[in-house]
């Protein structure tokens, strides 16, 4: 292949405009986002969510529920206090249970109205919101924002970027100290802050939260979702045809054209969309809805109240941009009912429900019963054959308990302990050594099935089973 550029074909080589090399950065500044803010339905749900989950976290530590702090995940004491129950790390199937609950309520959530959670219910959507009221308190709307950031530095800037800042540090410090509340008594975590008495652990992660709620709301706030969290990308996953998604009707608005609000649209040749821009002002992740879906897009839904806000004054219906289908902007019916839902609810009203049920008839006592393995068994003194049991006996309640031990399987079985008392603190797991001895007579197996019976002497609520092998001469 002749290289035309080279000397000697067709003539001296000539620079070309593509032959340039244009020197282009891999990185660009991020562009701060000003959103607009806006009022609608759907503005006001967003700001009822953050108010009710906001007032969740921050007061829900405070609470006192029986004797002690409502939820509290007491680490050193292997503690965990919700409410009504409390909770061992023996418990953590539990946990288990509720994250693969949550996964899955996610899931089907997502495949029915697509991205709500991350508009209305995600931690970094609900403490961005309240930065940006914060925000908008000390420095203005979103022009006045913008014509502040432009101008230079002086003595007014500086006194609301000061006073901004402050606030939000303010802020991230309470987010944080109300996180540490949740592992430690906060009445107690709030005193010791107070006299500078807090430990080394306490004070990292009220200053590790806290930095990261300021970093992440105050500062990364978009980027947040649209870099760094794994929702964005995998959501296309969840959704089909019939899921529920924000989007511009390009039938109805195209081609879109400003008008004065007197004018004839359709004499003009022009849509319903009059490129107000306002959807895009008002995004805050600053995507254009009018391009299609896009994995930007969190489901805030604040570009539907602001549209509908300029449909209104210009006399037109409500809904360019709206919660709709695929199938429905084609003109297929939309099917709420389909496989994937029903196969969503009911893993989900199954796991629950045995949750549920678990929760309820959940026994704070638990029993295990180990053989001795360096023996099958011994023939005492007596002609009695003697298997060796080592019991591990956990209290999962929160007070100490006095237990009694009763063997049942076999005629005539006798029990020996080294120990008069079983009791157990609350929250402890305790051995104790324990003996059986059966005349080989009352035998009718090699092996037998023998049933340990444990139940609290103060509560007879309190008593489990645990089946256990006593080993005899073939």
């Amino acid at each position: 292949m002749t290289n035309r550029n080279a000397p000697g074909a067709d003539g001296p080589a000539k620079a070309r405009p593509s032959d340039e090399q244009v020197e282009q950065s891999l990185y660009a500044k991020q562009e701060k986002i000003y959103p607009r803010e806006v009022h609608g339905l759907y503005a006001s749900l967003r700001v009822l969510g953050v108010f009710g989950l906001l007032g969740i976290y921050y007061l829900l530590p405070w609470l006192q529920w029986d004797g002690h702090q409502a939820v509290l995940f007491d680490l050193p004491a292997r503690k965990f206090h919700i409410f009504f129950i409390t909770l061992w790390p023996q418990d953590f199937i539990y946990l288990a249970a509720l994250l693969i609950i949550a996964g899955l309520t996610l899931f089907f959530v997502t495949a029915l109205v697509g991205r709500v959670w991350c508009g209305y219910a995600c931690p970094q959507t609900v403490w961005t919101e309240a930065f940006l009221w914060i925000e908008r308190k000390v420095e203005g709307n979103r022009m006045q924002q913008q014509k502040l950031d432009a101008s230079p530095m002086n003595a007014r800037k500086l006194r609301i970027k000061v006073t901004k800042h402050f606030l939000w540090l303010s802020f991230s410090a309470w987010t944080g100290l109300t996180f540490v509340g949740y592992f430690s008594p906060i009445l107690d975590l709030g005193q010791r802050m107070l006299a500078f008495e807090l430990g080394p652990w306490e004070t990292f992660w009220i200053i590790f939260y806290g930095l990261a709620t300021y970093g992440n709301a105050g500062w990364m706030r978009e980027q947040v979702c649209k870099y760094m969290c794994p929702y964005a990308r995998f959501q296309s996953a969840m959704f089909d045809m019939n899921t529920l998604i924000i989007s511009y009707l390009p039938a109805r608005g195209e081609p879109r054209g400003s008008r004065k609000r007197s004018a004839d649209a359709a004499v003009l040749g022009l849509g319903d969309c009059i490129d107000c821009t306002m959807c895009v002002q008002v995004c805050p992740t600053g995507i254009d809805i009018r391009d299609g879906l896009q994995y930007e897009c969190i489901a805030c839904s604040a570009c539907i109240d602001a549209c509908d806000h300029v449909m209104d004054k210009m006399g037109y219906e409500k809904g360019l941009i709206k919660y709709t289908t695929e199938n429905s902007m084609e003109g297929k019916n939309t099917q709420i009912i389909r496989p994937r839902m029903v196969i969503y609810t009911i893993i989900l009203l199954t796991i629950m429900s045995t949750f549920v049920y678990s929760v309820a008839t959940r026994i704070a006592l638990g029993l295990d019963v180990i053989r001795d393995r360096n023996s099958l068994y011994r023939e005492t003194d007596e002609g009695l054959i003697e298997n060796v049991y080592i019991l591990k006996i956990l209290n999962m309640d929160d007070s100490a308990h006095t237990y009694k031990l009763g063997v049942q399987g076999i005629p005539g079985v006798e029990l020996h302990m080294d120990v008069a008392t079983i009791r157990v603190p609350a929250g402890d797991v305790m051995d104790f050594p324990a003996r059986l001895r059966a005349d080989e007579s009352s035998l009718e197996a090699r092996s037998s099935t023998v049933i340990f019976n444990l139940e609290a002497t103060d509560d007879s609520a309190l008593q489990v089973q645990q089946d256990a092998r006593f080993l005899g001469p073939s």
